[in-house]
Formats: structure tokens, sequence, C-alpha cells
């Protein structure tokens, strides 16, 4: 990492990193290392090749990484803090990365943990941390995904079983899963559903000519008369509370992650700049990309800050669904932003995949709007701000 003359850290210039713990500070560096060593000498082929590099589900078991602040069950029983820096390392590799080991982790293991049965934690949870089994969320649905309240999915009771019929879209791993938590709804609420790939009527097909997310496996899953038993229902919660907390937990990950995207598209513009001489001088000389270059860092800084603070109220319990719309507003509009700029600044080296922010800047096109669009969060914070509900 570039250091400057006071021997800060370029990517950290409020040495965010003293303020965490030794525990927080090691899960940081090994998932860095691994980031460095093994992913990222993989995401620009995989991104320019449309496939998710299965080679690294191993390693990234190994390191505990997936339900990585699930207690028991094989999982690491991490703090908050530290799932949010392994999610900025693994988004400093790929969008795509983090968004595989943020689905298994928030929107899977998660509801599981949460609201399931022991009979489906024991199943599942143990499988699920060592990446022998891979499992997807199903919520969005063709129609739209910022209203989840008007699900069409629906699940009726057929003797002991559940009947689902439905679609969702842009599923992240569905065609490769294993399992998926499917929501739908009932004539009691909507309810989450445990749906293992082999079931009769449980298909899924993946989204091809994506400009966005390439490293990623997305599809889309249809659900034509699925019998699925009542154990494989998760009982501990009925309504909207269950797939929203999911995705609380998910957008606090991308709080951070969306940090690392644009930690790598500012190490790419200060590296560039630093050698691209233009009229007798290198670019770091001038007025204007010092000053480009400084608002990047002004961003990355309050993203950081936003971040750890998030992640100390959620750790205390205290942690609002309006506090992480926030974070993740301010943080991948940031993002998105630095990785444009810094894009801008290589020239037309900058729409090379030898160089990683176009590959970012493509990814967050996504990540800015998965999770809940910049448009709901600013409602989201407008609603706590004024108590009215200005949705619709």
């Amino acid at each position: 990492m570039a250091t400057t003359l006071s021997n800060l850290d370029a990517l950290d210039l409020y040495d965010v990193r003293s303020e965490l713990s030794e525990d927080e500070l090691m899960v940081q560096e090994s998932v860095a290392r691994f980031v460095d060593d093994q992913a990222i000498p993989l995401m620009r082929d995989a991104f320019e090749k449309h496939y998710f590099p299965m080679e690294l589900v191993k390693p990234v078991a190994e390191l505990g990484l997936f339900g990585s602040t699930l207690q028991g069950y094989d999982c690491a029983g991490l703090n908050s803090i530290c799932y949010g820096l392994i999610c900025q390392e693994l988004e400093r590799g790929d969008s795509g990365l983090r968004s595989f080991v943020s689905v298994q982790s928030s929107l899977v293991m998660y509801p599981i943990y949460t609201y399931g049965s022991e009979e489906q934690k024991s199943r599942w949870l143990p499988a699920l941390a060592k990446g022998e089994a891979i499992g997807c969320f199903g919520l969005t649905e063709p129609h739209g995904g910022s209203d989840p309240a008007n699900m069409k999915t629906h699940a009726k009771r057929d003797g002991s079983d559940w009947v689902l019929n439905g679609a969702k879209m842009w599923i992240t791993n569905s065609p490769i899963a294993d399992v998926a938590v499917v929501w739908a709804m009932t004539d009691e609420g909507i309810r989450g559903f445990i749906i293992e790939k082999d079931t009769p009527g449980f298909a899924t097909q993946e989204i091809e000519n994506k400009f966005s997310l390439r490293a990623s496996v997305t599809g889309a899953i249809f659900l034509d008369n699925v019998h699925v038993p009542e154990e494989n229902v998760l009982p501990g919660v009925v309504g909207l509370k269950g797939p929203l907390s999911c995705l609380t937990q998910a957008r606090y990950g991308i709080t951070w992650g969306v940090i690392g995207a644009a930690q790598a598209c500012l190490e790419s513009a200060l590296n560039f700049a630093a050698d691209r001489v233009l009229f007798d001088k290198p670019l770091t000389h001038t007025q204007t990309i010092q000053i480009r270059l400084a608002d990047m860092s002004r961003r990355i800084t309050t993203a950081q800050l936003l971040s750890l603070r998030l992640g100390k109220l959620k750790d205390a319990g205290n942690m609002k669904p309006s506090q992480v719309s926030l974070a993740k507003w301010n943080n991948c509009r940031a993002a998105i932003d630095i990785a444009r700029d810094a894009r801008d600044i290589l020239g037309g080296s900058g729409i090379s995949a030898e160089y990683v922010p176009i590959r970012h800047m493509l990814n967050l096109e996504s990540v800015i709007t998965y999770e809940g669009t910049e448009t709901v969060h600013q409602l989201s914070v407008g609603r706590e701000l004024t108590g009215v509900n200005a949705f619709g």
C-alpha cells in the first residue's frame, strides 16, 4: 500500500486500523493475503469470461468466512467488525466474490440460524460453513424488487406439505446452489421455505449477457407446484420481518465491501498518476489530479468511519435499519464515483481490464442497485427523520 509523506497509509488516511483489536487486525490481514495471493489473480479472467471461480470456495471456507458471525455449527463466531473487514477485503478483489460470501452468510445461513428449527440448523449450517453446500436467497421477483410486500410467489397448504408457485429474478448463485431459502406469500403472511435443488418443479436459469458482476453467477428461480414438507418451513418468523432482517445483515456487509472496491481504484489511480508523464511532469504533480485524488480519499475516509461506527452499534445490539440505509447509500455512492473518476484519470488505459477501475465501476452499478436502490435508502432515512412513509 502507498504511504504519504507523514507515513500515513494513503488508503487509510485516518488510521482506522488503529481502532481495530488484535483479532480484527488478524482477520483483515489473513483475508487480505488470501485476496492478494489467490483471488485477484483469477478475477480478471473470471470477469472477462463471465464465471465464478469455484476453486475459491474451499479456501474461503477454510478461512471461516462463511457465516463468520454465527455461533456454533462450525462457524467462526466473529464480531460484526470482523465481518465488515472480511467484506472489505473480498470486494477489494471483486464485488462478485464478496457477493458470493455475503449471500451464503447473510441471506442463507443467517435466516436458518435465526429463524430455523434445530434440525434445519444442524443439517444445513455446518455444510454451508464448510462450503460443502452452496445457498441462494429467493426474494426479488421479475416485476420488481423494491416492494417485497407485493410478492406474487405464493404457497398454499396441501395436507402436511406446502405447494409453491411463482418466480424469482436476479438471484445470486441460484444456478449453482444446492439449497434455496425462498420467501413466499401464504394465508398467514410471508414465510420462508428451504428448498433443495432437486425438488420436482424447482428450476433455475442463468442470466447471460451481464455487463456487471460478471464474476458472479446470477439467475432466475421458477417454482411450478413445488411441494415442500412442513419441516422445511422456517418456523421462527412470519411476515416481512424475515426477509427484511436478512437484507439488513447483507446491507451492513455491503457498506464495508464497497470501501474495498474504492480503495483498489484509488490505489490504481495513485500508481498510474505517479508513473504517467505528460507535459514533462507526472500527473501527480498537477493540482487537478491532486484535488481529484484528495476527494477520493475524503470519500473513502468518510465511508470507513461510517462503517466502523455502524459495526460498533451492531455489536452493541443498537443498530437500526435506517442507519444501515444511510451507510449503504453514502458508501455505494462514494465508491461508484471514485471508480468512475479513477477510470477517467487512467485515460485510454481506464477502459482496459489490465487496470481494475473499469471492472469495479461496472460491478458497482449492480451493488448500488441491489439490496435496496439509492432512492429506497434515501427514503428510508427520510422516513426516519420525518416519521412519514413516502414510499410509493
